[in-house]
């Protein structure tokens, strides 16, 4: 992480306190109240649950920090995406989406944005950077591809987005705010699932958008409401308390993702290894100067389906799960999820054991 991101994450631990009296606690409480005591209308600071409540007001506080923008929580990470494009997608009716992206983005798109009139036009992620972007098209972006792993040039495509009248949205849940920062290098929004490492014990759905426009903030709170597409205060509340490991989990997995990747890359039993840290990565250039780590998901081939599921299941150390970014190390065969991946693709997410057992687990696993 860079020295900015940790000032950053140093003053989202103790924002809090500056704003504490004598005896008040330093955790924020978790508030679950939907109603509130209103006399008269005029200066209450809450009216209503699906309105705004306390503790979602400070997990996008927190979240505010990170992304040094202004943010709308929501109840997973689908919530935040479908709302920020249903934000958008009024006048504008074009919609650039990565083919090699999350398919429920992809599916969503399909079958119900298409329904109302959106042009959908899905894209490799390794073409974005050359798409024709006439017509004030919405690009929406996910770098590093989830499953895949490529990586796009945000800032080459925003100003590319921007020059021809359209509106480039990030899906950056792969990286976090801590790792990759889309609004400064020129994003008009950010989506992210914090269901993923924000949270990181498999315990909740959460999602926000993160954006610096005023105008399409409040489009975004205005959806929330409308919609009803409302966060709990108890998923709230965990979340604030998991974003406060996130710096030292991230380190703890990044580093392991590390070694690990290069190990599997000398494995006999594996083939195909992507991970943006490789020095021979595709990515790796554009990662280096794009991102300040590089995450904790890999990807690799075995030889055939049946060997991989033999690989996930012999492993000891591994949860068989459909999530990543959490404690526990999770693998997944993708292709089960009718992405464009090899049978044998596996999506490997490094959690926070030690990396030595890890990776003997694995090894053994993998012969």
């Amino acid at each position: 992480m860079d020295p900015r991101g940790k000032e950053r994450f140093a003053k989202l631990l103790h924002h809090r306190a500056a704003m504490l009296e004598k005896g008040e606690p330093i955790a924020p409480p978790l508030v679950s109240a939907t109603t509130y005591h209103l006399p008269e209308t005029e200066g209450a600071s809450h009216s209503y649950g699906r309105v705004s409540m306390p503790t979602w007001e400070a997990v996008e506080t927190q979240l505010g920090i990170l992304e040094d923008a202004p943010c709308v929580a929501f109840p997973s990470g689908m919530a935040a995406i479908s709302a920020a494009l249903m934000a958008v997608l009024t006048d504008r009716k074009r919609l650039i989406i990565p083919a090699d992206g999350y398919y429920v983005t992809r599916v969503f798109s399909a079958d119900f944005l298409a329904a109302y009139g959106v042009e959908v036009i899905a894209l490799p992620t390794h073409e974005m950077e050359t798409a024709d972007l006439s017509g004030g098209a919405v690009v929406f972006l996910e770098t590093p591809s989830n499953p895949g792993l490529d990586c796009c040039d945000i800032a080459l495509l925003a100003q590319r987005v921007r020059t021809a009248g359209g509106l480039l949205i990030v899906d950056n849940t792969t990286m976090t705010a801590l790792l990759q920062r889309p609004l400064d290098l020129g994003a008009d929004m950010v989506v992210a699932a914090d269901t993923k490492a924000p949270a990181g014990h498999s315990d909740i759905l959460f999602g926000h958008v993160a954006t610096r426009d005023a105008a399409l903030e409040e489009r975004v709170r205005n959806w929330r409401k409308l919609s009803g597409a409302v966060p709990g205060a108890f998923e709230a509340w965990l979340l604030h308390r998991g974003i406060e490991t996130l710096e030292v989990r991230l380190e703890r997995m990044c580093a392991s993702a590390q070694i690990i990747a290069e190990r599997l890359a000398a494995h006999p039993a594996v083939s195909n290894v992507r991970y943006p840290g490789l020095a021979d990565d595709p990515s790796h250039e554009l990662a280096r100067r794009q991102m300040s780590g590089f995450g904790f998901l890999i990807g690799f081939e075995m030889a055939s389906e049946d060997a991989a599921e033999t690989f996930l299941s012999a492993c000891p150390l591994m949860t068989q799960t459909t999530s990543f970014g959490g404690t526990h190390t999770a693998g997944e065969r993708r292709a089960r999820w009718g992405d464009n991946v090899a049978p044998g693709f596996i999506r490997l997410s490094v959690g926070v054991e030690p990396v030595e057992p890890l990776w003997t687990a694995i090894s053994a696993a993998l012969d």
